[in-house]
């Protein structure tokens, strides 16, 4: 195990080359220098009870790891998956097998993280985590957040799984997360509602819902379980290749299986990016593709913004232009990193019925930023925070007024004054 002392500063990159799961992320953290005993002790603050964790040492492809099991009472194999098959959460066969758990409600996981004895950050990370998948599974089934039923998220293991990551991102002091694109599998796979396509609906949702990067493999296992995916686009805020860091320390958390030719675990690098400055160290490379259009209207131009940015943009905007015989038209501008560039370039030509693109490799400066979840008269709103500066998400914000029956200046107001109450 990777020792290293926590600090503030920290960042944490996600590799999910093999896929992504709840248990592999937190087997990853520990294995990168989270002390176990620490994380169990802050786990310890959440009102539940009838589970045990361990972390094992294993091999994956001959690479040193490290495996979480949480073991629940009524889980005779001591295996913590509830099916005997040995898997966990990340479950190489597809099948998660919580039939016979209770299932929890929302509402209900949100008061117990609500009544919890944890560390403010870690309570708010959670938070967002399952307020997302409950936004998640609401829209597969067409009902408020609040109705949402988890099944399997809803199970003991998979509790323990996200809170326990937001323990070990604590516990080493991590300020910012950064993920790779995420690897997934095809074929089916088997959930509480029967057989579903891999990678599951609401692992696609939740892609779709942050814009996050992915590649699927000829493998039929379920390669990105949707509490692993949920904690990557929830807790990440950025995706793309490795940060410039000056890496202190990497874990490797392991899945169930040895897959021959494929490590299977989830990589994490712990290190420290430099200060932010907007000169003249090298920024991180991103790509610009353009496109003039003189025969498109501006409900389709918006549309491709918003197609641009559902597909992994890191920003998409058209300037109104003038071209030949003083036609006025617009240019399309998608900015993106360049593991998503085909995606984004194919997007662009096939929204505007462009014949062809520009485009350049530039660089950027990003300043550092976080995201937190504040609340306004009992509504959740998601608001940035960078620099002493707060950035409220205009689309939560204007559910809130909707449903408040406020303007949307006064619950932007709100949110804003809640989030600047939760720096230090």
């Amino acid at each position: 195990m990777n020792e290293v002392a926590a600090q503030p500063g920290r960042t944490a990159w996600f590799h999910c080359f093999a896929g992504t799961a709840g248990d592999m992320t937190m087997a990853a953290l520990v294995h990168a220098g989270a002390d176990p005993a620490e994380v169990a002790t802050m786990l310890g603050g959440l009102p539940l009870d009838g589970y045990a964790l361990a972390f094992e040492p294993v091999l994956r492809c001959g690479i040193a790891a490290t495996q979480a099991h949480v073991a629940v009472l009524g889980d005779h194999d001591g295996d913590g998956d509830h099916d005997g098959d040995g898997d966990g959460d990340h479950d190489q066969d597809g099948d998660h097998d919580h039939s016979h758990v209770p299932h929890r409600p929302y509402a209900v996981i949100r008061a117990m993280l609500d009544a919890a004895d944890l560390p403010a950050r870690v309570r708010e990370r959670a938070h967002r985590t399952f307020l997302l998948l409950a936004e998640v599974e609401g829209a597969m089934h067409r009902m408020p957040p609040d109705e949402v039923e988890f099944h399997e998220v809803g199970a003991v293991d998979a509790i323990v799984d996200i809170v326990g990551v937001c323990c070990a991102l604590e516990v080493l002091g991590i300020d910012r997360v950064v993920c790779s694109p995420i690897t997934v599998g095809q074929g089916a796979v088997h959930a509480a509602h029967g057989e579903l396509p891999n990678p599951a609906p609401a692992v696609v949702e939740l892609l779709a819902r942050r814009g996050a990067p992915s590649r699927g493999i000829a493998d039929r296992r379920e390669l990105a379980t949707p509490t692993g995916v949920a904690l990557m686009t929830a807790l990440a805020d950025e995706f793309g290749p490795m940060p410039a860091l000056t890496v202190q320390s990497v874990g490797y958390g392991a899945g169930s299986a040895d897959i021959a030719g494929r490590p299977n675990v989830v990589q994490v690098v712990v290190g420290i990016e430099p200060a932010a400055a907007l000169a003249p160290s090298p920024g991180q490379p991103v790509q610009l593709f353009e496109t003039n259009v003189d025969d498109a209207t501006g409900e389709v131009i918006a549309h491709t913004i918003a197609a641009l940015l559902v597909a992994g943009a890191h920003d998409a905007w058209a300037t109104p232009i003038v071209m030949k015989k003083g036609r006025p038209a617009h240019t399309v501008h998608a900015l993106c990193d360049p593991s998503v560039a085909e995606e984004i370039s194919r997007v662009l030509v096939r929204e505007t019925g462009s014949l062809g693109l520009r485009g350049t490799t530039l660089q950027r400066w990003p300043q550092q930023r976080t995201e937190t979840v504040v609340q306004v008269q009992g509504h959740a709103i998601r608001v940035k925070l960078a620099d002493g500066r707060s950035k409220v998400e205009h689309d939560d914000a204007a559910a809130a007024a909707t449903a408040l029956g406020l303007p949307l200046r006064d619950v932007l107001s709100q949110a804003a004054l809640a989030a600047d109450a939760l720096r230090p």
